[in-house]
């Protein structure tokens, strides 16, 4: 099947209903830049078009990995994202959405991307330390100076999400026009309860961030943690101890065995239902292998039935909390 795109809301940019992310892997358990290149080739190739990094992943090694990877393709083809808000150093002005911060992130990581704009940029979290008019103002800035096309938020809460857009109104200001929650079969209720709401009111569009929960999904965790996956990092301690729980793990298990009495792979199944949902612009794929990505991209070919949909949510209901 091929890839099909949608708008990032009310807008008239498109992105694919998969895109590919770099969190955790490129510039990170992924270093082999010829690899990386060839990952983004194949994305490309199979109709991917939507790239999202940040500037914390692998603190900016990502950026520069995946800018390296997509200078071989044509830009005006690409639907580029990053993202700012996590303490880049130990310095106290070079963290958060205040004005400073903001301006001198946009700057590093066009750089570090090799890239005139950004398509999107994203809030990474809310900054409760800084006034929101602040933020909006120097995210209108960036707009209207060329080096960003749209802005978005990540993990902020529907009340947050139409203060922002009020302020923008207010001051005639480019207001988010996406939002990136984490949204999967095991984290529901926040999104489709409070952030979606919100997001379908005001015209935005939403990308979704670990559709497979980080891997839990997919059965990688069924029997333990598998030595140098991300569970086994120690710097996912806070993760692990989120999703590896034994009501979590027995939803799991209960999903792989509906997925083998259907014949069906575990993680295009759960990709295919976040695709599917009311109000995805687009689900970020990760993938460290070019076959890992082509199977996930097999999620395009899946069309679940109603009868399959009602068991899913009989063991994933709509209260499930997203972790952050």
């Amino acid at each position: 099947m091929e890839m099909k795109y949608r708008p990032l809301g009310r807008c008239g940019t498109k992105v694919s209903t998969f895109g590919l992310g770099g969190w955790t892997t490129f510039g990170g358990s992924l270093k082999e830049q010829a690899q990386v290149d060839r990952l983004l080739a194949l994305a490309f190739e199979r109709g991917v078009n939507f790239f999202d990094t940040a500037d914390i992943y692998a603190k900016g090694a990502c950026e520069l990995s995946m800018g390296q990877a997509l200078a071989t393709l044509p830009r005006h083809r690409l639907v580029l994202s990053s993202k700012l808000f996590w303490p880049m150093s130990a310095d106290p002005n070079d963290r958060g959405l205040s004005r400073k911060h903001i301006m001198e992130s946009a700057e590093k990581s066009l750089k570090r991307l090799g890239t005139d704009y950004l398509d999107v940029y994203f809030c990474h979290r809310f900054d409760s330390e800084t006034p929101v008019l602040e933020t909006v103002r120097a995210l209108d800035d960036l707009v209207r100076q060329g080096k960003i096309l749209y802005w978005g938020t990540s993990e902020w809460s529907g009340e947050r999400i139409r203060e922002a857009h009020r302020l923008a109104a207010e001051w005639r200001c480019h207001g988010p026009q996406v939002e990136q929650p984490q949204y999967s079969l095991l984290a529901r209720g926040r999104f489709e309860h409070d952030v979606l709401p919100a997001c379908l009111e005001l015209g935005m569009g939403s990308v979704l961030w670990s559709p497979l929960a980080s891997g839990l999904l997919s059965g990688k965790y069924d029997e333990g943690i598998p030595a140098g996956s991300r569970l086994d990092n120690p710097g996912f301690e806070w993760l692990k101890n989120t999703l590896l729980k034994p009501d979590t793990l027995e939803r799991v298990r209960r999903f792989g065995t509906i997925c083998a009495g259907c014949g069906l792979s575990r993680s295009q199944v759960a990709l295919a239902w976040a695709a599917d949902r009311f109000g995805v612009s687009s689900v970020i794929l990760g993938a460290t292998s070019e076959a890992q990505l082509l199977e996930n991209l097999g999620a395009l070919e899946l069309q679940l039935d109603g009868e399959l949909r009602a068991e899913l949510d009989a063991i994933f209901p709509d209260t499930l909390q997203a972790t952050d």
